[in-house]
């Protein structure tokens, strides 16, 4: 097991997943207390990097396309201090954060885990019900409903229609998109047999969002939707396919097409690796870098691999 404790949270590899464990840090970003703990399956990375820096280094987490319903809603808009897969390190904890980073490529290598994208969601997303309140309106989602509610500030075309119920089975697709500069943010869905989209300030299927501290929290409630939708590169059902005779015959997309596992490497290069390894490990640990239990720790992990 490798583990990484720091003020901004916590990450344990146990050989088959990474838990992320936010920390109580007042720089740890709303979003990321509130969506608590996460689990992550080793199928799901494409990667792990650790950067390093004067006054801190940063682990960085790579998820595969397609893995995270959370990534896929937010469409690589989460802030730093909002995104779950990146954590603040301490200097003097950049060796821990580059064992760890070892271990997670080795176990990637081992098992043979394509960095390709997938076409299920590997992460469950947010769990229901949960209900957020920015911008001007509630946003509520039971597992099976959305429900939004408008504040005095929404717009007349929002208001008098009253609170607004919209059945999963009816959204098409769902959109989160914080504020920038000047330009206000929103929490569209995009309803089956809707009109063309308005502007999200009067369209009473978004809610506007103006930039305040809860804003990202919309993007939890987009994610537990975007879960419970098809996967936006799962094959159509057959009912949904045309005839074969009316169909042209195409490849596959590349985007879906397995990619292979990377071979072994023989087991004399991996014997002379996991040896230099054992040889680091009680460097960092006469330095200081590596605490006595750390080093311990460390090494069984080695020899166990031997």
């Amino acid at each position: 097991m490798a583990e990484i404790i720091q003020k901004d949270g916590t990450w344990v590899f146990d050989g088959d997943s990474l838990r992320l464990t936010p920390g109580r840090d007042k720089n740890v970003g709303l979003l990321r207390r509130e969506l608590g703990e996460l689990t992550v399956p080793l199928t799901a990375l494409a990667g792990i990097s650790f950067e390093q820096g004067r006054k801190s280094g940063r682990l960085r987490l790579r998820l595969r396309d397609g893995a995270d319903p959370l990534l896929h809603a937010a469409g690589g808009r989460l802030a730093e201090p909002h995104d779950p897969y990146q954590l603040v390190v301490e200097p003097d904890r950049y060796g821990v954060a580059e064992y760890l980073v070892d271990e997670v490529r080795n176990a990637l290598l081992l098992e043979g885990v394509p960095s390709g994208p997938v076409d299920a969601y590997l992460l469950p997303g947010p769990p229901v019900p949960l209900s957020v309140s920015a911008g001007d309106g509630t946003a509520s989602f039971d597992g099976e409903r959305v429900r939004l509610e408008w504040k005095w500030q929404a717009e007349d075309s929002k208001s008098a229609g009253g609170p607004r119920t919209l059945a999963l089975a009816d959204i098409v697709a769902v959109e989160w998109r914080p504020s920038a500069g000047l330009e206000n943010g929103h929490l569209r869905f995009t309803v089956r047999a809707a009109p063309a989209k308005t502007p999200p300030k009067y369209d009473p299927n978004a809610v506007e969002l103006w930039g305040f501290r809860k804003d990202p929290l919309m993007a939890l409630v987009a994610a537990a939707v975007q879960a419970r939708l098809p996967h936006p590169a799962a094959q159509p059902a057959p009912g949904d396919a045309r005839p074969a005779e009316d169909a042209p015959a195409a490849a596959p997309a590349p985007s879906l097409l397995p990619v292979p596992a990377p071979a072994p490497a023989p087991a004399e290069d991996d014997h002379d690796a996991l040896l230099r390894r054992l040889r680091e490990l009680g460097e960092l640990h006469r330095s200081g870098l590596l605490t006595e239990e750390e080093f311990t720790l460390a090494k069984q992990a080695v020899l166990r691999r031997m």
